[in-house]
């Protein structure tokens, strides 16, 4: 018989793509996933994978160019957030259905954050589309969820790693891919000069499309070589999941935990789909290889 695999995906923006190539490189090593958990990018990918959607997710995605992913952002002016984030989801669901996770062929858990009360919440049953939403919403960049008479965001902020969560059985092997694993890049940051501002009759002469193009562009270049405004707040908030992840991990001690560098993309460089799988692969290659 295959080896059963609880599987436990973490958070990490676009480089949860790598989790797609994980999961490629178990079935090709002959592993059997019996379930699945994921926070953030985890329960989007975690989903796909329990609905049998994945390869179509896959096909999908590796062919969005940069334009591509500027185009699925529905930037807004809310108070709460930049992005709405329901325009990738209508635009999956034209080709994934939504499905309710009960019906799904393995079991499977969404983790998002009750930011008001401070605690998880986990989806476990309904729709597959609401609670990946709720799960990505990062805070201050994408608008939370409204949840009864509180707000839902990131499954990353309480739990990056939700090995509590996943359905387990006797037999099975608990395996983690961790998405905040050790860096490889050691450049130093730049400080990026102020951006020029165009002015007119002695006023600014900002233009929503004008807004919505810097905003966009402060979203995409936010990495380790720019400390701007957004790269300062993700930096600051990937030291303390990091942090967290690192200590889930030492407690629950998986079978195999597959490491893929905190660095290896930004939150929203989707557009680098091919190559994040292809890391993906590699690295759990590579894991598989020294377990076995």
């Amino acid at each position: 018989m295959k080896k059963k695999i609880a599987l436990v995906l973490s958070s990490g923006g676009s480089r949860g793509l790598a989790h797609a190539g994980v999961i490629q490189a178990l079935e090709v090593h002959g592993f059997h996933i019996s379930s699945v958990a994921g926070s953030s990018i985890g329960a989007v990918i975690g989903g796909l994978y329990a609905m049998g959607q994945l390869d179509a997710y896959i096909e999908w995605i590796k062919r969005l160019n940069k334009r591509d992913v500027w185009g699925l952002m529905d930037f807004t002016l809310a108070p709460h957030g930049l992005i709405k984030g329901e325009k990738v989801f209508e635009k999956m669901k034209t080709f994934i259905p939504d499905m309710p996770i009960e019906e799904m062929r393995i079991p499977y858990a969404a983790v998002a954050t009750d930011i008001l009360n401070e605690r998880e919440v986990v989806f476990t049953k309904g729709s597959f589309y609401d609670a990946a939403r709720a799960s990505i919403a990062i805070p201050a960049v994408i608008t939370p969820v409204r949840y009864g008479d509180t707000f839902l965001v990131d499954g990353g902020v309480l739990n990056p790693v939700p090995m509590g969560h996943i359905h387990r059985t006797d037999d099975d092997w608990l395996v983690v891919v961790n998405l905040y694993g050790e860096p490889i890049k050691s450049t130093p940051p730049k400080v990026p000069t102020d951006p020029e501002i165009s002015s007119s009759n002695g006023g600014f002469n900002f233009s929503f499309n004008s807004l919505v193009s810097r905003i966009s562009k402060l979203i995409l270049s936010a990495d380790r070589q720019s400390i701007g405004y957004y790269s300062l707040l993700a930096a600051s908030s990937s030291v303390m999941i990091r942090r967290m992840a690192q200590l889930a991990i030492a407690h629950y001690k998986p079978d195999l935990c597959i490491d893929i560098p905190a660095d290896s993309a930004g939150t929203f460089e989707f557009f680098k789909a091919t190559e994040l799988i292809e890391l993906g692969r590699e690295l759990a290659n590579e894991a598989i290889t020294r377990l076995v």
